[in-house]
Parts: C-alpha cells; structure tokens; sequence
C-alpha cells in the first residue's frame, strides 16, 4: 500500500467516526501533512475534540488535551525545573507540550503569558525553561479551538499568533441526514459498551507521515500557478486594486507566510486527491482558510458586518485565473 493510499485510508476512516464534518478532517490531515497548526472555531458539540482524539489514535503519537482556563500558568505547558535537596541540583520535569498531538482546547481563555509559552512551541517547535532549551518531537501539531458564542473571560489572540496557524477553519453544523447517522452512532456505541472506539486496524507509523511531507514538496506546481498565489496574498493587501468594492475593507493584509501556507495546503489538498501536480482549483479550495485568520479589516468593514470570507472570495474573483 502507497502513503497515499494509507492517508485515503485514514481519512475514510476518520470519516466513519466523524459524521458531517469531510471538510476538518480534510483540512485536519493537510495541516498533519504541512507541519502546520490548526485554528479551529465552532459551537459546542460539534466534534472538535472528537476529531483530533480519531487522528491522535490513528497513527503512532501520543495525544495530550489542554483546557485552557484564566489561571494556567507557562510552566503548566512547559513544565517546570524540579529542586532536588538531594544533591542541591534541579531536574526539568516535562509538561504536555512533549507530545505529538495537543489539543488547545478554549484557547482564548488564557492570558498573554501562557500564550507566549505555546508560541515559542508552535514556531520554533521548542520551548524554554530557566534559561535552557529543550527541543519538541518531531511530529508536533497544536488544534486549538474557540468557541465564537461565548466571548467573556476570554483574551482575544494576537495578531503574532494568529499567524502561526497554518490553518483556520470554521465548523459548522451538520446536516439533517448527517445528524440522524449521529445519533445511530452514537446509541450503537452506548449498545456496545465501546464508546469513543476510535482505534483502526493498523495505525500509520510516523515515518509514513514523514515520507508524506516529502512526496507533497514533489508536486509540479507552474511558475503561473505559483504566481497566481503570490498575486491573491499581495491582493489582500490593497484588494481594491483588483475589485473596486474592495476598497478600504482591509486595514493589513496576509504576511508572506500566507504564501508559503498557500502554496503547502494546495500540494497537500492535491495529493490526498490522488494526483502529482497542483491546479488553481486546489489553490482556491485551501485559500479561505489559509487567510481568513490573517487579515485585519477596516472598521469601516467590521461596522457594516463584513466577513473576510466574503473580501477572500471578492479576491479570488478579482485576481482571476491565469
């Protein structure tokens, strides 16, 4: 079996646990095949945590929940030097961000000490405590999630860290027929006393993963195509350069990371489609939600409700296919 076959697989089976929600376990993988974090925003209930426990059970890690509340502390993420009166030394005691796969769960709801500590890890994948450096796994993915309902007691995210998400991504709620295939799920998993059974036959070794992220780099992508993506983050710097209505919607565009991000997901969306190069629609289909967490709009535009998706879609068609 190909790696590509073992990550079809995967997401078949994710699938089957994860009922209504093909777009994050989609985007989940891509972020899983691009190093990248994830961002992810949604009511409660909708399988958010569920899903990243389905893809921490399916390959070879270990998966570690963090709840995020007002009273964390750094060291609660990092771990903390240890006095040992023994022999007057201290020993480093590892915390949760030693594992492979971390679930940021209510990430606004710790303050700016504590989400300084997580962006040292997410960027420079190492974390430090009393003046020493101590590197993280080499498989290491942080989802974060946010409920958009309830804003009191939260710290809104800065600007820096919302930048080192790869990827945003928006949940929402399921369909009617998805809905009713839940509810079977689940009363058939209460029947079977095996509730939350998420292992599958085999699970993915890591270097499958690793061998992955090599084939993505691999695919053709055409210097118009690469140009394409430069164009739509450039565009959302000045979008009313390439749309009239655009005009004055966005106080600061995407960061070049944006480009890079691009450029990462539409491989990785490509080769979960089973082909070896990259067309504009896969470019289009990760761009919402590569950028959406990267601009700042006016307020003129958030006065009159204005969704970045939207200007994200306004530059898509302004920018147009080359």
């Amino acid at each position: 079996m190909s790696v590509t076959e073992e990550f079809q697989k995967l997401e078949a089976h994710a699938s089957n646990l994860i009922i209504g929600q093909a777009h994050l376990i989609n985007r989940m993988l891509i972020g899983l095949l691009c190093d990248g974090h994830l961002l992810v925003e949604g009511a409660p209930g909708l399988a958010k945590t569920r899903a990243i426990k389905v893809l921490a059970e399916s390959i070879e890690g270990n998966f570690h929940r963090i709840q995020f509340t007002p009273d964390l502390l750094p060291a609660d993420l990092t771990g903390t030097d240890i006095y040992r009166p023994q022999d007057g030394t201290f020993e480093f005691r590892e915390g949760p961000l030693f594992h492979n796969l971390i679930l940021a769960d209510e990430i606004n709801r710790a303050p700016a000490k504590v989400q300084s500590a997580l962006l040292e890890a997410m960027e420079e994948r190492q974390i430090t405590v009393g003046g020493h450096s101590y590197e993280l796994p080499n498989l290491f993915m942080v989802m974060a999630t946010q409920n958009p309902i309830e804003q009191e007691g939260t710290y809104p995210l800065p600007e820096a860290q919302l930048d080192r998400f790869l990827l945003h991504i928006r949940v929402g709620y399921p369909s009617v027929e998805d809905e009713r295939k839940i509810l079977i799920l689940n009363r058939n998993e209460a029947l079977s006393g095996k509730r939350d059974a998420f292992a599958p036959p085999k699970l993915m070794p890591e270097t499958s993963v690793m061998e992955a992220r090599q084939q993505i780099l691999k695919l053709h992508l055409s210097e118009e195509l690469e140009k394409y993506i430069v164009n739509i983050v450039v565009a959302t710097r000045n979008p009313g350069a390439v749309k009239k209505e655009l005009d004055g919607q966005i106080m600061y565009g995407a960061s070049p990371r944006a480009c890079m991000g691009i450029d990462r997901c539409a491989r990785a969306y490509a080769w979960l489609q089973g082909r070896d190069y990259v067309g504009p629609e896969d470019i289009q289909e990760v761009a919402a939600d590569v950028l959406r967490h990267r601009l700042v709009l006016s307020f003129e535009a958030e006065a009159d409700g204005v969704e970045p998706d939207s200007i994200i879609d306004g530059v898509l068609d302004g920018v147009g296919v080359p």
